[in-house]
C-alpha cells in the first residue's frame, strides 16, 4: 500500500493578500472628523501696552448664566430680542449714545457660565450671527439691489468691511457666583 500524500495549500501569498486588503480598506474608507464651530480666534497679544481698550458704548456685553438666562448689558433679555439688539448696536452709526459709534468700532462681548448648556450657547451664537447677516443683507439690497449671498466675492467683501463681525468670547467661568447645575 502506498502512502497517499495530502495536498497542502500554499500559504506564502496569504500575507500579501492580507496586506493588499488592508491597503484597499484604508484608501476606500472615509473617516468622519468633527468639524466643531467655525470661530476664528484672535492672535495672541505679545505686548500688553498695545491692547486698545474700546469705549464702553462700543461694547455690547452678553452674559449667559448657568440657568441659561441671557443678560444683555446687565438686564435679563429674551433670546428672541438678541438679533435686534445686535443690529441696533452694530448699525447705530453713532446716533444713539447707548450703542456703538460705528459698525467698525462695535464689539459684541459674550461670556458664558460654566453651567451654560451647549444648546443655549449655540442659540446665542446663532442669534449674534443672524444680526450681522441681516445687517449685511439689508446693506447689500440697498447698495446692489440683491441679497448678500447673491453678490460676487468683491461685493461681499465690501459689505463685510462696512459691517465687520467682531465677537469677543471670554473663557467660561462661574459668571454669577453660582454653582453649576443648581
Amino acid at each position: 500500500m502506498s502512502k497517499k500524500e495530502i495536498p497542502e495549500i500554499n500559504a506564502a501569498s496569504m500575507a500579501d493578500m492580507a496586506f493588499l486588503l488592508l491597503v484597499y480598506f484604508l484608501f476606500t474608507t472615509t473617516i468622519d472628523s468633527d468639524k466643531g464651530l467655525q470661530i476664528l480666534l484672535p492672535p495672541k497679544v505679545q505686548d500688553e501696552q498695545s491692547v486698545a481698550h474700546p469705549k464702553k458704548r462700543n461694547v455690547l456685553n452678553v452674559l449667559v448664566n448657568g440657568r441659561d438666562q441671557l443678560l444683555v448689558r446687565g438686564e435679563v433679555t429674551d433670546l428672541s430680542e438678541l438679533t435686534e439688539l445686535v443690529k441696533k448696536h452694530v448699525g447705530n452709526f453713532g446716533s444713539d449714545p447707548n450703542f456703538s459709534e460705528s459698525p467698525s468700532k462695535a464689539i459684541i462681548s459674550i461670556k458664558n457660565d460654566r453651567g451654560t448648556s451647549y444648546e443655549m450657547y449655540i442659540k446665542v451664537q446663532n442669534e449674534l450671527k443672524r444680526g450681522y447677516n441681516e445687517l449685511r443683507n439689508n446693506e447689500a439690497l440697498a447698495v446692489y439691489g440683491r441679497d448678500y449671498n447673491d453678490l460676487n466675492e468683491a461685493q461681499q467683501e465690501s459689505i463685510s468691511k462696512k459691517f465687520p463681525q467682531k465677537i469677543s468670547e471670554a473663557e467660561p467661568e462661574n459668571v454669577f457666583g453660582e454653582e453649576s447645575g443648581q
